[in-house]
């Protein structure tokens, strides 16, 4: 079977669960973006330019970004302008949202899979602080929970509770982890994974690598050289490099993916703590301006609260909340 980023089919259930939790993910930019937009239109027959004014001062505060904000607001405004006969509140709150659907959905881009009989490489970068490992663990837990072998690659060698952390979680998920002594090289601990992967004819290797800044020459050069030891070992490895970004960083965290895809090849990005922000517009800022898909979303503290992201559910969440 050829593993994919998301894993084997789901269980039953799973898009209900995931439905919930980005709706409870979300609360907290939803009453920031969603309660502006209500009490802008409240009263409002038609779509005027007042109303376009205020509802881009709405989307910059939660994190949209200016520019994203003003492309969106310009053309809401010259549909609006076009439209015979004129927009009603409601028409321009429906077209509001799919265009931020729009906005997300061109990045959404299938990952490439490896051949088959090989394992997925998925490699997380980031810097410190953004939860990596901690989101690794998760991962493990979400291919674990839908019937895939996993492997753990303990390639943070230059923190070792790093390396103790990865362990706890493998214990929780019941995954191996491969590792090495504190300050090995972190190319030879990816080479004992991919070893140990194909031989055991695992379906996904999971990376974790040391933060590190766009800075930092050498340790981009050692992200360099990890990737091409996976590549020596399994065609197209790494398929998928994913920055992990702590959505509560705000622009902070668009600066730091800018700065990233140019040194690390990145394919996606993934966002963590997004239930502990208000301003989840981030999601929409980074995807408009860098093009890199949401592959996941961190909603909460626990191991099953990592899901798959999905932009229509994203943004039907940030303005209707489940009943």
């Amino acid at each position: 079977m050829i593993q994919t980023l998301f894993g084997p089919a789901p269980k039953a259930g799973l898009f209900e669960r995931v439905r919930e939790k980005m709706s409870g993910a979300v609360q907290k930019t939803r009453e920031n973006l969603a309660s502006r937009v209500d009490e802008l239109l409240r009263g409002q027959a038609e779509v005027n330019p007042e109303v376009l004014r205020g509802l881009e001062t709405a989307l910059v505060a939660a994190d949209v970004g200016a520019a994203a904000s003003a492309k969106i607001v310009a053309q809401l405004r010259a549909e609006a302008e076009r439209a015979s006969p004129a927009w009603n509140t409601d028409q321009l709150r429906a077209r509001l949202q799919e265009q931020l659907v729009e906005m997300l959905e061109p990045a959404s881009s299938s990952a490439e899979v490896p051949p088959e009989g090989e394992p997925m490489v998925i490699m997380l970068v980031g810097v410190n602080g953004t939860g990596k490992t901690t989101t690794l663990g998760k991962l493990s837990r979400h291919y674990r929970q839908a019937g895939a072998e996993v492997l753990l690659c303990a390639a943070d060698t230059f923190r070792a509770a790093a390396i103790e952390q990865l362990q706890v979680w493998g214990q929780r998920t019941g995954t191996d982890v491969i590792r090495q002594r504190p300050g090995a090289d972190p190319s030879a601990v990816i080479y004992d994974a991919l070893q140990a992967a194909r031989a055991r004819g695992a379906g996904y290797v999971l990376v974790d690598t040391a933060g590190r800044l766009h800075t930092k020459s050498n340790l981009m050069q050692e992200l360099a050289k990890m990737r091409r030891t996976a590549a020596r070992l399994v065609p197209g490895a790494p398929h998928e490099t994913l920055l992990v970004l702590d959505a509560t960083t705000g622009q902070n965290g668009l600066q730091q993916a800018r700065q990233f895809g140019q040194a690390a090849g990145l394919t996606g990005i993934i966002v963590t703590k997004l239930d502990g922000t208000a301003r989840g517009g981030i999601v929409i800022a980074i995807a408009r301006e860098l093009g890199l898909p949401v592959r996941f979303a961190g909603v909460g503290e626990g191991a099953d609260d990592l899901i798959p992201f999905d932009p229509r559910q994203f943004v039907a969440s940030l303005f209707t909340p489940l009943a």
